[in-house]
């Protein structure tokens, strides 16, 4: 079948590269794809070996394929089969295979209809979900046959025993040189030595040749092609040494350094991708949590089925100790759930008739029947994933400067190279020494260490963030997270607990308390306010019937307007009754009194044909949450200035802001006056945070430098900003700086010392003072050690966890 083209405008699709070495390589993929019309956006990691990208309709998945093979590399791909069900003839087959086709990310599609299977090509992002929900939307169903088997790609040595086998060749080769530290002078028959050293050189360092001839095709170089040209010189030099001798016995063979270069490589190599599977432990451990089975309780009995084929509005039973299997609501029972590895909350959550529960969190000691929300893609869990992943793939800016290095690095080296083997030759007149300088000079240098340092970096701390309740949106966030100078903390719901109660009903002479609360409860019916949520419960408390309401308005920023028994009534803010120019009178000194004590006040009012009374006032008491006192003294131990922006009343701002010790507050603010501030913030030279919950803090958030959304496990506004905090706990917000800054670090130490290395060992071979065996050996481990300086973040424990 043809390739597919991808469907929608502008998708963001992953492809899977294989055999990307270095720097350079990433470099050569991007432009690769990059220069095909209608792709807008390209980032190559190399870390994870993944390519992001967005691209346009007509944009064919396989042109994305070529461009890749043809820039020298292979895409990963998975062999996907599927068991259809509903075929009955040639035309189903048809309608099969287009509707798959129509999947971004399917490369081929074929299906048989004698039994009744599907074979899909897919880049390794596809799910198996997703390709299930093709098929249904083309009127037939899809069960798996078999689980995702990525292909194994050729020339890509995973395992551990190439690097074993090559090392016990290599021994032998290497143990004369050992032995003359004892005084023993012993060496091997040149003859034995090319036997030993020809299977390492053609077959273990086969993979060298294969990635740097696909370079030279493609007119760049890499770190392949370093070692192979490297390598090959010292191995030719010693063939001709061993042809010119009379008995296969000469001191001056280099076997043992071809050999051990190729080793030490691999060796590095090798700890090189363990060390990068660490990365993506977060990852994985979110993925380990999505269950493949639920049980569905249909016409009262229980039903196994797999996860995919649940569908919203299914009733799904929950036994103790099982992981809950959908994000939804609980309509009965009562249990706790250990949410832990999704919100980063360690102690268990109690859940009750009414509250929501997240799919991956486990269950206690009770059963219970939860209604389904949400399924797939757009549950809790896939979206963290999701947004992990994409933090991941994305390219820091500190990564711009790295890829220009990264583009003409191996020209420089190979240029060094050559000009080292004609300056020794002008030197010194001996080939044979100038040679074994240029083959230093070829396999110390090392582009990986520049390619991997930010990346791995950045997965691990977005990775160690994530299982502690901090979600970074992207690489741009974490980095422009560690530099902030200041914060504006949103005041309700962030600082304070955000669950405000009816604390004092005043009405003016001539009206009840009672009344008062009736008609504000009327108004407050449909709001998810939460000084709403405190008024409906007062009122359900005392019994009130509330009055039916029409033409109801929100009033952004005030409060709300509706008609309640025939007359308009609003109700909010001191704002509000300021613009209707309405006198407090008597409660105006009431009102200064309880405001004195940290209440929010809103006021209740008539409203006529061209004026307004007032009717009465509500004042409601919220509790600073214990975590925001630690939270605001770490911010100020970090350097960074706290500010409050509320649209509260002044007397409740200041109550709040003199406890928790913010340096300043601004109060009676609309949501756009938020975001003037902000930029009024960056404006006096700040670098801005604005913590908020997502929703009504949204302009704000955007005006920051970096937003971040205070959220909960089940309603978590991701889009809203920068960084998502997964618990309503303040002291997550230090914790994400704390965070950003360590990872800035270890991407400055690993950039450092790239750089670092580079810029000694090169000249130090060049001068003829590093054996290519020692300059071999520190090639390979330069980007071990880089990628294991960035896991150390993996200890990293934020202090909301403590």
């Amino acid at each position: 079948m043809a390739p597919s083209s991808v469907s929608s405008a502008a998708l963001e699709l992953r492809l899977g590269i294989v055999g990307m070495s270095c720097a350079s390589c990433v470099s050569r993929v991007e432009k690769a794809l990059k220069e095909l019309p209608g792709v807008t956006e390209v980032s190559v990691n190399l870390a994870t070996e993944q390519a992001s990208l967005k691209a346009m309709p007509e944009v064919l998945v396989g042109q994305l394929a070529d461009a890749v093979r043809k820039a020298g590399y292979e895409v990963m791909t998975q062999s996907v089969e599927l068991q259809i069900d509903g075929m009955s003839c040639a035309s189903c087959v048809g309608r099969v295979e287009k509707a798959l086709l129509k999947v971004p990310g399917v490369l081929h599609a074929a299906v048989n209809l004698a039994t009744e299977k599907a074979t899909v090509e897919v880049l390794s992002s596809v799910t198996f979900a997703t390709l299930a929900a093709a098929v249904g939307k083309a009127g037939y169903s899809a069960k798996p046959v078999a689980a995702l088997q990525p292909e194994t790609a050729p020339g890509l040595i995973p395992e551990w025993w190439p690097v074993a086998a090559s090392a016990l060749l290599t021994l032998p080769l290497i143990a004369p040189m050992l032995i003359q530290f004892v005084g023993i002078d012993w060496m091997l028959n040149g003859w034995v030595q090319l036997v030993l050293a020809t299977p390492v050189q053609f077959w273990l360092g086969r993979r060298f040749y294969r990635a740097g001839w696909k370079a030279v095709k493609a007119r760049t170089g890499n770190m392949d092609l370093l070692v192979s040209l490297g390598t090959s010189a010292a191995y030719g030099l010693s063939i001709y040494q061993l042809t010119q001798s009379e008995g296969g016995h000469l001191h001056h063979l280099y076997f043992e350094a071809s050999a051990a270069v190729i080793t030490l490589v691999l060796l590095g190599k090798w700890l090189e991708a363990r060390a990068k599977r660490q990365t993506a432990d977060a990852i994985r451990a979110l993925n380990a949590l999505r269950p493949t089975i639920a049980r569905v309780l249909i016409d009262g009995n229980e039903v196994s089925m797999p996860v995919e084929q649940i569908a919203i509005g299914d009733l799904v039973v929950v036994r103790p100790g099982e992981r809950i299997p959908v994000d939804g609501k609980v309509v009965s029972g009562q249990s706790q759930a250990d949410e832990a590895l999704i919100t980063g909350e360690s102690l268990p959550v109690s859940k009750e008739v009414g509250d929501q529960v997240t799919g991956g969190s486990v269950n206690g000691e009770g059963l219970l029947h939860v209604r389904t929300g949400a399924v797939g893609a757009e549950t809790t869990l896939a979206r963290i994933i999701r947004l992990v992943e994409s933090a991941q793939a994305a390219k820091a800016p500190i990564q711009r400067m790295v890829d220009r290095v990264s583009a003409v690095f191996v020209p420089v080296v190979l240029v060094v190279a050559l000009l080292t083997f004609a300056g020794w030759m002008a030197y010194a007149g001996n080939w044979e020494e100038a040679l074994i300088n240029a083959v230093a000079v070829l396999v110390i240098a090392c582009p990986c260490a520049l390619g991997l340092a930010t990346p791995t970096a950045i997965m691990a701390g977005t990775g160690v963030a994530a299982r502690q309740g901090i979600l970074i949106k992207d690489a741009e966030a974490l980095e422009v997270a560690h530099s902030v100078t200041a914060v504006a903390f949103d005041k309700t719901g962030t600082l304070t607990e955000g669950k405000p109660s009816l604390v004092s009903i005043e009405a003016v002479q001539g009206v009840s308390a009672e009344e008062v609360l009736r008609i504000a409860g009327s108004l407050q019916k449909t709001s998810e306010h939460p000084l709403a949520h405190a008024v409906l419960e007062k009122v359900r408390e005392l019994k009130i019937v509330a009055a039916e309401v029409s033409d109801a308005k929100a009033l952004p920023g005030r409060g709300i307007q509706a008609r309640v028994d025939g007359e308009l009534m609003l109700l909010g803010s001191t704002r509000l009754m300021q613009e209707h120019h309405v006198d407090p009178g008597e409660l105006g000194v009431r009102a200064a009194v309880l405001e004195s004590e940290g209440k929010t006040i809103s006021w209740l009012l008539r409203q006529h044909d061209s004026s307004a009374e007032l009717v009465g006032l509500l004042a409601f008491g919220d509790t600073i949450k214990p975590s925001a006192y630690q939270a605001i003294s770490r911010l100020h131990q970090l350097g960074i200035k706290t500010v409050m922006l509320t649209g509260d009343n002044q007397g409740s701002a200041h109550v709040v802001a003199k406890a928790l010790g913010i340096d300043e507050v601004r109060a009676e603010l609309l949501p756009g006056d938020k975001a003037s501030i902000v930029q009024e913030l960056r404006g006096q030279g700040h670098v801005v945070a604005m913590v908020g919950d997502g929703l009504n803090d949204a302009p704000s958030l955007v005006a920051a430098d970096v937003g971040l959304s205070m959220s909960t496990g089940t309603d978590v506004a991701m889009e809203a900003a920068g960084i998502t905090l997964m618990r309503g706990d303040p002291r997550l917000v230090a914790d994400a700086f704390d965070v950003s800054r360590r990872a800035y670090s270890k991407i400055k130490q690993g950039l450092f010392w790239a750089f670092a290395y580079n810029v000694l060992g090169i000249p130090l071979a060049a001068l003829g003072m590093l054996n290519p065996v020692v300059a071999g050996a520190a090639m390979a481990f330069s980007s071990v050690s880089v990628v294991t300086n960035a896991l150390l973040l993996r200890r990293w424990r934020g202090a909301a966890t403590e």
